[in-house]
């Protein structure tokens, strides 16, 4: 279901605002206010009421309040003075008066080729969050067993590659068997279907969550998640972070095992996207190309896929980043390009906005670069690799508190994330910079022995080890990314990372040199 008013089509499930067929910039906060008066329009909204949908569990003032309604107006062409579209009730709150048609949206089969942009849009991956079951007879259990699901709906409508399912609709199903999952999956257009059931035991409240694939009616997915009764807030936090990251990781590698159980040749732009997210974190060569054979198949499937676009930056920051082509400079500005181009196409999307961040590293800027990580961390707070770049950004400038705190936040949400060797690295990096050079060894050694980890990591396990005097260590590395990168330097080193903090860059560049680099 979508709504139409005047030139604009606003869809809830999809959490986009377009106008003429071209979507509309507007902050997620500023959309969510948007999507709820629109939704509650036959009534007027109460400030507290926006309050607590947009700033759920926060004090808000009414200036924030008035700022957001602002930018709602200037996103729909609409003022404080004409109040065509939304109308102020002085002093209680406000009210949605622009004529709104109603319009359904047909989703096609799960696994069906899509035709067109409008379809290939509507085979992203989707998922229905149903309202936990309570265990036991207490009302206070009842209570967290529909606003923890309503919080889930909220955080998952972030994720800009997922589409979810309105509350609403997913509200009105209760605990399903996996007898009944295909025809839940039917009736809501779900691929997945998230379910949990909440329970208090001796003073502990237990939470399950559980992803089920509705095709095949298996879990994907599933956690336990426990608190004391008075870490009710801290265990609701933890919970809407866990499945968001679960299901980052989770439902794209799904997807590509389904890709590869239909056949290649009758794939849509969102499974060609989900193949080449598949082989875009090996970084080696022969996946990068491979990678970048994907994206481009799946642009070519859809010209206006943002994430496509994004995902083929990637693969260019990795030839510039990883010295794989012959031209460094025409990759970091292809990677540019792209990114930008991803950006242009979905300005709300946050992986768009991290490949920008990326794509300035290739070029120095670390403060420009950190902008847009910022940006894609407001857009997605539970975005794990959001944080790790943060991170790696705070490292080439030298704040290694904010190093730390970008690595916890990542490694929280993400333990067992495709980077989690980068994560690694850059703590051992920083711990250098800290003059902690034993913790350097171990986090760079558990580094270099991550899968994934390129010859880059192992370089810093070579430096990392050479300081603390672990010479056969150090050696061992040392060949490991000759073996890598035969013409491995300290220059490519220094490239990929720009450290700004000149005694820590003197050290690792003597030893660097010590070592033949």
């Amino acid at each position: 279901m979508s709504w139409q008013f005047g030139e604009y089509r606003l869809d809830p499930e999809r959490f986009e605002l377009v106008r003429r067929d071209e979507p509309v910039p507007a902050e997620p906060q500023v959309l969510a206010l948007i999507i709820h008066l629109v939704r509650h329009r036959a009534r007027m909204v109460s400030k507290d009421e926006l309050a607590e949908v947009i700033w759920p569990d926060r004090a808000v003032s009414d200036a924030s309040i008035s700022s957001r309604i602002r930018s709602a107006r200037q996103a729909l062409g609409d003022t404080g003075e004409k109040q065509a579209v939304i109308r102020t009730i002085h002093g209680k709150g406000f009210r949605f008066v622009a004529e709104v048609a109603d319009r359904v949206t047909a989703r096609p089969e799960r696994g069906e080729p899509s035709v067109g942009r409008e379809t290939a849009d509507l085979s992203r991956p989707s998922v229905a969050v149903l309202p936990f079951r309570p265990l036991g007879e207490s009302p206070d259990l009842a209570v967290l067993a529909s606003a923890i699901p309503h919080e889930i709906i909220q955080a998952l409508s972030r994720l800009r590659w997922l589409a979810v399912i309105a509350r609403g609709s997913s509200f009105r199903f209760r605990q399903p068997t996996n007898t009944d999952l295909d025809l839940l999956g039917t009736a809501l257009g779900a691929g997945y279907v998230l379910s949990g059931m909440i329970e208090c035991l001796f003073g502990t409240v237990v939470l399950v969550v559980e992803l089920s694939d509705t095709s095949s009616g298996e879990v994907i997915w599933a956690d336990r998640l426990t608190s004391p009764l008075d870490g009710i807030a801290d265990l609701r936090q933890r919970v809407v972070a866990r499945v968001a990251t679960a299901l980052d990781l989770h439902v794209p590698q799904n997807e590509v095992r389904l890709a590869g159980l239909g056949g290649f040749d009758k794939l849509d732009a969102w499974k060609t996207f989900h193949l080449g997210l598949n082989q875009l974190y090996r970084f080696t060569p022969e996946a990068n190309q491979l990678a970048r054979f994907h994206f481009e198949n799946a642009i070519a499937l859809d010209p206006m896929f943002a994430r496509a676009h994004a995902g083929l930056s990637f693969t260019r920051f990795i030839d510039a980043f990883l010295n794989l082509g012959p031209d460094n400079r025409e990759a970091a500005a292809a990677a540019r390009r792209l990114a930008e181009r991803g950006v242009e196409l979905d300005p709300l999307d946050p992986f768009t906005h991290y490949m920008m961040g990326r794509s300035h590293w290739l070029t120095a800027e670390p403060d420009i670069a950190e902008g847009w990580f910022e940006s894609a961390i407001d857009l997605n707070p539970n975005y794990a690799q959001g944080f790790y770049a943060s991170a790696f950004t705070a490292l080439m400038n030298g704040d290694i508190a904010k190093v730390d705190a970008g690595l916890d936040a990542a490694l929280q949400l993400s333990p067992l994330d495709p980077l989690l060797y980068g994560m690694h690295g850059v703590r051992a990096q920083a711990l250098i910079q800290a003059g902690d050079i034993r913790g350097a060894a171990r986090w760079a050694d558990r580094a270099a022995s991550t899968p994934g980890a390129h010859y880059l990591i192992s370089m810093i396990a070579a430096v990392a080890n050479g300081l603390a005097g672990r010479h056969q260590q150090a050696s061992r590395w040392r060949q490991d990314a000759r073996r890598r990168k035969p013409d491995a330097s300290a220059a490519q080193y220094f490239a990929a990372f720009p450290i700004r903090n000149g005694p820590a860059r003197l050290l690792i560049a003597e030893e660097l040199k010590r070592q033949g680099f």
